[in-house]
């Protein structure tokens, strides 16, 4: 004969089973979550933007039919604290890199340490990538900042990192989910602190500030696109470390002063009459010798032949007048791996906003 039980003890039955039910449609659902458990996976994300992000958006479609570079000058602004979402069941090293429906790089996520960060010091880590929709022709470009008066000659578009060699290592190269196509001064900015340089620094000067430290940096970049244009018009960067101490979000533009971009395909136009002469270069070339091509492209310096380096056991050594100069925008005379920078005339690093390194350390020299 059964128990009869009483109203109470029903209503406590339902619930409990209420609950597990829900839990169970929730797992079976949740894709996102579960592919981030891995320590480096690679998924297809919504094409939809967030509310925050379709106002960003608006934004960003508004200073780049400008060609403009910013409320900051810079290429970046800052929007308040970081907005991260995802991070639950992502641990101390894992990385997550996706794309959307129509193929293009969407948000990047990683947990960044301080060991990867010290790991990555010293040298480039690999070779940048080719994202998708990398455009066919990536021109030789004239652009004069109007925040430093300086002019940078060199290529247009950068294989952009979402997370970058800096932060992130080797592992920053293990999908091309991880790049977007930006322009220069979207890498860089015009002061070469700015674009997303400006997030990435924020990171390292927080690692530099909590040396050895056990704390982690939750790191999440979102390239945000108009419609179905292939390159992003910017994104946003999320930021924060494990004490609360560093919390920021950046948003950072894909614009260039001076240059109609087509987010379509990546032609472009110039507004300028200086600039119209400029010349065309397949992006179908490897990383290095773009880099070379690049850092060697200062009107000072385009009639002239480098001076070749020289060897000196595992050292290269630059020629009389020239330097290596890296992603940090730092220049040095001798290197151990000379295509982890670019090789060009001291004069044009300096013009290019290029510092001389004050310290060497195992992989380069001043």
């Amino acid at each position: 004969m059964l128990k009869k039980q009483s109203p109470f003890t029903l209503l406590f039955t339902l619930v409990v089973l209420g609950g597990l039910l829900t839990g169970c449609t929730s797992g079976s659902s949740s894709s996102e979550d579960h592919s981030q458990s891995a320590t480096n996976s690679v998924q297809t994300s919504s094409t939809k933007p967030s509310a925050s992000h379709k106002a960003i958006l608006s934004k960003l479609i508004t200073y780049t039919n400008q060609q403009s570079a910013g409320p900051t000058k810079n290429y970046y602004w800052e929007n308040g604290r970081a907005k991260l979402s995802g991070f639950q069941n992502m641990k101390a090293g894992d990385t997550h890199f996706s794309a959307d429906s129509q193929g293009r790089s969407t948000t990047a996520k990683a947990i960044l340490t301080y060991s990867e960060y010290r790991a990555s010091q010293g040298s480039r880590q690999g070779t940048p990538l080719a994202p998708p929709a990398w455009p066919s022709q990536n021109p030789k470009v004239a652009i004069t900042y109007g925040l430093t008066g300086r002019t940078y000659h060199g290529y247009l578009y950068n294989r952009s990192h979402s997370i970058a060699d800096s932060l992130l290592g080797a592992k920053s190269y293990t999908s091309e989910y991880n790049f977007t196509t930006g322009t220069r001064p979207q890498n860089v900015g015009a002061n070469q602190d700015g674009g997303m340089r400006h997030a990435e620094e924020l990171a390292e000067n927080y690692w530099q500030n909590h040396a050895n430290t056990k704390n982690t940096i939750s790191y999440e970049t979102t390239p945000l696109y108009q419609a179905d244009e292939t390159i992003p018009r910017g994104s946003v960067v999320d930021i924060k470390s494990s004490d609360g101490r560093l919390d920021q979000e950046i948003v950072v533009l894909n614009s260039v002063e001076g240059y109609q971009i087509n987010y379509t395909n990546g032609s472009n136009s110039s507004s300028t009459v200086a600039n119209q002469s400029r010349t065309t270069e397949s992006s179908s070339q490897s990383s290095s010798s773009t880099a070379e091509s690049s850092s060697t492209s200062s009107v000072s310096q385009s009639t002239e032949t480098p001076v070749k380096p020289t060897t000196n056991g595992q050292w290269t050594i630059a020629g009389s007048g020239m330097v290596y100069v890296s992603d940090s925008n730092k220049y040095y005379s001798k290197v151990m791996n000379p295509n982890n920078y670019e090789y060009m005339s001291q004069t044009a690093a300096v013009s290019n906003g290029a510092t001389q390194a004050i310290r060497g350390n195992q992989y380069a020299q001043p």
